[in-house]
């Protein structure tokens, strides 16, 4: 948070506004943040890869491209770079989070840079990136566990909080797109759209099918493995399915939900034993301590519900994607909320539905995809008539001269799954079939983190 204040005890409830309201930039500083998660699989079995072979492909790339390595202790966890970092999940995920780009040409080469150099090295490690969204053959018990230390108080919490949590941390991946706004109004008005969308990106981006290499019975199982994690944290913030939230609904959802746990310099202490909510701490203290603004910081970044506000906005939906995808759910999103016309069309084509149809539509798009009934249509038709207003929109933004290239190609590779109604997690399914080599094999020509893995 560059523009929060510097740290300090909390004095008042207007403390934790102003680190959100931080987020809020003049639309000629707008920008897309794409962030990347892929599985590291062994190349010859598609097995999980153990964390000293990741450790040692991160080594290789430290010192190389302008990438510092990043510890916890004398673990290497990551790599901090002038304007991006790449970082570990719990089971051994390796994320991009990518520069803060102006446009999406920009997006494009920061990744392309970034994919090039993990293709070269990760062959010589036995090693192969995947763009899937679960791990496709190793069961959980398998898949070690990150030497860092926050999770070491995460993983033992979520077994008390759901039966599905130490699946998201060890066996998922995702893809996350942070999107500006203009002030507290189209921060809350964005939120909102945003999470009427969900069902969208789950649909439209479904590829986590399978559970322990089976047929999970989901197409986008990632959907139902949050709802099973942690239900104070995790979801739809219900507060901003509908009009008139403000920014003090999201204080009032963060004070309400405990804390994992503080920092201390190198040192965490661990909260989740006293089931402590942040409004606790700032009212009574916990271990001995007082919450400051940088507790409220690290308190932000674990809560992981749909539509994040950390200061900026983080849509967390869609699943782990190839390359080409990735960009496409970037697109998708600046189509839609940096063009006026776009965003008015897109809330006036999600109006009507009650709480419980959105609550409905939500579960329904992890199983059913693009066949979830919304309406008197299926997603299928609604998708396709988003993505077409997201075309226009990212015209007009080069038109008026926001962007000094037209983005709307980045469109193109949704057009396959939109022509035949496919997502990439069906085609997957289509070709689940045989010995584990040959279903690898399959996977690897949808899903192998190459741009136009599927050509």
């Amino acid at each position: 948070m560059k523009n929060s204040p510097p740290n300090r005890p909390i004095g008042s409830r207007e403390d934790l506004l102003i680190c959100l309201r931080a987020g809020a930039r003049p639309r000629e500083d707008w920008g897309i943040g794409l962030e990347t998660e892929k599985l590291v699989l062994d190349a010859e079995t598609g097995e999980a890869a153990s964390y000293p072979r990741i450790r040692d492909l991160l080594s290789r790339m430290e010192g190389t491209a302008g990438w510092q390595g990043i510890y916890d202790g004398t673990s290497l966890i990551g790599l901090q770079g002038k304007r991006s970092s790449v970082t570990l999940e719990p089971g051994g995920q390796l994320e991009l989070s990518g520069r803060f780009c102006c446009d999406m040409h920009c997006n494009c080469r920061d990744l392309l840079r970034y994919v090039n150099q993990i293709n070269e090295i990760a062959p010589q490690l036995g090693l192969c990136m995947v763009g899937f969204g679960i791990q496709p053959f190793t069961p959980l018990q398998k898949i070690d566990w990150l030497p860092k230390k926050r999770y070491g108080v995460m993983g033992p919490y979520m077994l008390k909080t759901g039966d599905m949590g130490q699946r998201m941390m060890k066996q998922t991946a995702g893809t996350q797109v942070n999107l500006d706004y203009l002030d507290e109004a189209d921060c809350i008005r964005k939120l909102r759209v945003l999470q009427w969308l969900t069902p969208v990106f789950y649909a439209l981006f479904a590829n986590s099918p399978l559970l322990d290499g089976e047929d999970s019975g989901f197409l986008a199982v990632r959907g139902e493995i949050w709802s099973r994690t942690d239900n104070d944290r995790c979801g739809l913030i219900p507060a901003f399915m509908q009009e008139g939230a403000s920014l003090d609904d999201y204080v009032d959802y963060a004070l309400e939900t405990p804390v994992y746990f503080l920092q201390r310099g190198d040192r965490l202490i661990n909260l989740t034993d006293k089931r402590v909510t942040f409004h606790d701490f700032i009212e009574q203290g916990a271990a001995g301590e007082v919450a400051c603004l940088d507790d409220w910081d690290l308190h932000l970044s674990t809560l992981f519900p749909e539509v994040r506000l950390r200061p900026q906005l983080e849509l967390r939906t869609a699943d782990s994607l190839p390359p080409d995808l990735a960009l496409a759910v970037a697109a998708l999103v600046k189509g839609l909320f940096y063009d006026e016309v776009a965003l008015e069309r897109t809330e006036d084509l999600l109006a009507g539905l009650n709480p419980e149809e959105r609550l409905t539509l939500y579960r329904d798009s992890w199983s059913l995809g693009l066949k979830a009934r919304f309406g008197n249509q299926n997603l299928l038709d609604l998708t396709r008539e988003l993505v077409a207003e997201a075309r226009r929109g990212l015209q007009r933004q080069y038109q008026q001269g926001h962007n000094a290239d037209d983005e709307a190609e980045f469109l193109d590779p949704l057009q396959p799954i939109l022509t035949s109604g496919k997502t990439l997690a069906e085609q997957v399914l289509a070709g689940w079939q045989g010995s584990q080599q040959q279903k690898f094999e399959h996977l690897l020509r949808l899903c192998a983190y190459t741009f136009s893995a599927r050509q």
